[in-house]
């Protein structure tokens, strides 16, 4: 390696003179003392080093590719409001148990019809614990059912009832308070039914003392409890009758659930309840009708469509009901499709629709907490559990304050419990691995069941309730100021998908204001959701303005945001037009602030870790023969990055499946086992970085941290191997080489294993030269 500085042929070119005339500054600096005179930037000392410095990192790939794996897909665009809660009946068009809009209707009493019955008993597919629950329900007379809707709790209730009661089944008015049921409601000898609405069921009424009127202000009211249990119970035992109350999973189930009466009613296999359905829809069809509806429903689009790993009873018998029509031919595939995507957006519409009703804290707020951790799992799907449940809390508490913002709001300490919490988002608990970048811990995740219900989940939130857009949009911008990459990557691209859903209000109320603040991991959150909105071909004409009116900002934190957002390659369109942006920027910069030159070195690297990082090799090329000193230095800066920079914190918003394998290994390692090809342009930026006075030393000391991890790791050893070769144009090239490698094997504390350094010692013998 030689000790020229190739930027000279640049350095002519700014003038001939070989001692052009001090300017007046520089005379009065030699009368300044030596230690007194301000240190000129070296850009250098940043080199390889994360922009986001200590405030935090880009995390690792996992997490990124987790991000951008919750929103890969979304519903249809209809939606349905789906009622009823079981496998009762063809396409769930009988009682009503459950809405989602308004009051609910008024005359709700009355018996169950026979023929109801009897078509449940044609369809109904015995559900786990049944006959314990009819054992329950014989012996205490009543029984409380708890389950989410559409589980079947209805269907396992009616079945339950009719059995013991030779079909004579009525149904009670929902908005009856269990504490005050009339005992002239009862039947003898029937079987009643009632399900408790979600708010319904949290607190009782109080009832006015004596002396009290309706008008007094009401004392606290209070809670559903066993002693309330015991005497419905007791009416119904009297009256020789039984009783089935539906209770939603959440606080109270939690509780009912630890007494005499309550018991889980999990859902019945959804293939069954399928069959069942189908059976009865499709008699008198040719025969193969049934089994070709059957296949039907696990054909590819079909399940694609639905977006759900598993179907709720209610769900399976409506599709049943799509997949019937379908085979008598009153239904084309593309309909078909249609519907079975629409489920999602029903699920969505029903958990979101009046969840803030009465419209106060705190009857709301359990409403709002269960809304507010839905919507934290839709951006934090595959996450972290404990984040997740903490990002639910942060926003539980914006909802409540935007619903009255004078009530003062707390946290329940010890509420539903954390393995049944996840019911309430159609979500699981699973053990899985968190990608930290440099290491995988172990982390307890949560995840929907369905890879289409994070998209429906914010898609009903951001476009059918405006109101929310304002605490939500509070939320993520929190978020996106944790140091924490398992906390900000997430927000950041769900801030981006909701900009590219509305650019207008998401610009100004999620992007912008996190451009702007003095926090470097704000700023990368706020370029990374302008990259993902980019997606987006309709948004990215805007985003590409926004980027180049920031480039020529005087505004420090804008110019850092459009150079980082630049490095995910989507705002401009392509790798190349990227890596010509982020050279303007440093050209019009003229290395005035090294900042400016560190970042877009890193954002060069995101690009090099793209799917077409020639375009980013052959650039660099041109950028050393154009001999400007700011673009020498940012080439001079990409290579040392590429010797020290982890591959997985280089990730971008677009897949490199190829590069997954190698996401703990530098760059250039990861860059030489996947494209070969490369070699010879990557060695010659190295070598250029090596070869150059100002940037000699602290590549040395990147390549020096290479070799010791190529003595650690054989396939790194390999490659590197292959590489030192291309390193070498002459005898002192190769002799420096050597010296380096004499060095590390001589070194006191951390000496280099001989046997991975006699095969870079050989790796440069003579005759290697380029």
């Amino acid at each position: 390696m030689s000790d020229h500085d190739d930027d000279a042929p640049a350095q002519d070119q700014r003038g001939d003179d070989p001692k052009p005339p001090e300017p007046p500054q520089q005379k009065a600096d030699k009368d300044t003392p030596e230690g007194d005179r301000p240190a000129e930037p070296n850009p250098f000392e940043q080199a390889g080093r994360n922009p986001l410095g200590a405030s935090g990192g880009t995390g690792g790939a996992g997490t990124a590719r987790a991000a951008r794996d919750t929103f890969r897909r979304g519903g249809g665009d209809r939606g349905y409001e789906i009622h009823g809660d079981g496998q009762v009946f063809e396409d769930n068009t009988f009682i009503t148990q459950f809405w989602v809009d308004g009051a609910p209707p008024t005359a709700v009493r009355g018996t169950v019809p026979q023929e109801t019955l009897e078509r449940l008993a044609d369809v109904y597919c015995e559900t786990t614990g049944y006959q314990r629950m009819k054992v329950l329900l014989r012996t205490n007379g009543l029984l409380v059912l708890c389950g989410e809707p559409g589980s079947g709790r209805t269907a396992t209730a009616l079945a339950l009832l009719s059995e013991l009661t030779g079909d004579k089944v009525t149904r009670l008015d929902p908005s009856t308070a269990v504490h005050a049921i009339d005992p002239q409601a009862l039947k003898s000898g029937y079987g009643h039914l009632l399900e408790l609405p979600p708010d319904d069921g949290k607190r009782l009424p109080a009832e006015p003392r004596r002396g009290e009127t309706r008008d007094t202000p009401r004392r606290a009211p209070g809670r559903l409890t066993e002693l309330h249990l015991d005497r419905f119970s007791e009416l119904l035992r009297e009256q020789g009758a039984y009783g089935v109350v539906l209770v939603e999973s959440g606080d109270l189930a939690d509780r009912l659930l630890q007494g005499r009466y309550g018991m889980y009613c999990p859902p019945p296999p959804p293939a069954e309840v399928l069959h069942r359905h189908l059976r009865v829809l499709l008699r008198g069809e040719p025969d193969g009708a049934l089994d070709a509806a059957r296949a039907l429903a696990s054909r590819d689009d079909v399940t694609r469509a639905l977006g759900l790993d598993e179907l709720r009873p209610r769900e399976a018998a409506r599709l049943a009901g799509h997949l019937a029509r379908r085979q008598k031919g009153e239904l084309s595939d593309e309909r078909l499709l249609e519907d079975c995507a629409a489920f999602v957006r029903a699920q969505a519409r029903a958990w979101f629709a009046g969840a803030d009703r009465p419209g106060t804290l705190p009857e709301a707020l359990p409403a709002l907490s269960a809304a507010a951790f839905r919507i934290a799992v839709a951006v934090f799907n595959g996450s972290a559990y404990s984040i997740t449940a903490e990002a639910a809390e942060l926003l539980a508490w914006e909802l409540a304050v935007t619903l009255d913002p004078e009530q003062p709001v707390g946290r329940r300490l010890f509420g539903t419990h954390a393995e049944n919490r996840p019911v309430v988002a159609r979500s699981v608990l699973e053990d899985g691995e968190l990608d930290l970048g440099a290491a995988r811990v172990p982390v307890r995740t949560i995840r929907f069941q369905g890879d289409a219900l994070a998209t429906a989940v914010l898609q009903e939130v951001w476009h059918g309730h405006h109101n929310v857009r304002g605490p939500l949009s509070r939320w993520l911008r929190g978020l996106c100021d944790d140091p924490r990459p398992e906390v900000w990557v997430r927000a950041s691209i769900a801030a981006g998908v909701l900009c590219s859903w509305d650019w207008i209000y998401g610009f100004g109320e999620l992007v912008r204001p996190m451009a702007v603040v003095d926090n470097p991991v704000a700023r990368m959150a706020a370029a990374t959701a302008l990259a993902e909105a980019a997606r987006d071909p309709r948004i990215r004409p805007a985003v590409a303005a926004v980027l180049k009116d920031w480039a020529k900002s005087d505004d420090d934190a804008l110019l850092d945001t459009a150079v980082l957002a630049h490095g995910y390659a989507l705002p401009a369109g392509s790798v190349r037009a990227s890596v010509d942006a982020l050279g303007s920027v440093v050209r019009a910069d003229d290395g005035e602030d090294p900042n400016v030159l560190a970042t877009a070195s890193f954002s060069v690297l995101r690009l090099l870790a793209s799917p077409e990082p020639e375009a980013v090799t052959a650039r660099l090329r041109q950028w050393l023969k154009d001999g400007r000193r700011p673009v020498v230095d940012l080439v001079l800066l990409t290579a040392i990055g590429t010797l020290t920079m982890r591959t997985t914190h280089l990730w971008g918003l677009t897949e490199v499946p190829a590069l997954e394998p190698h996401g703990s290994r530098p760059l250039l390692v990861a860059l030489l086992a996947t494209r070969p090809d490369l070699a010879p342009d990557l060695a010659e930026l190295v070598h250029r970085a090596l070869a150059t006075p100002r940037s000699g030393e602290t590549a040395r000391d990147g390549l020096a941290g290479l070799l010791r991890r190529a003595a650690k790791d054989a396939e790194t050893l390999r490659l590197v191997c292959g590489l030192l070769p291309l390193l070498v144009t002459g005898p002192r090239d190769r002799d420096r080489l050597r010296g380096l490698v004499a060095k590390l094997v001589r070194d006191r504390d951390k000496p280099l294993d001989k046997t991975a350094a006699r095969r870079m010692w050989d790796a440069v013998s003579e005759g290697t030269e380029r």
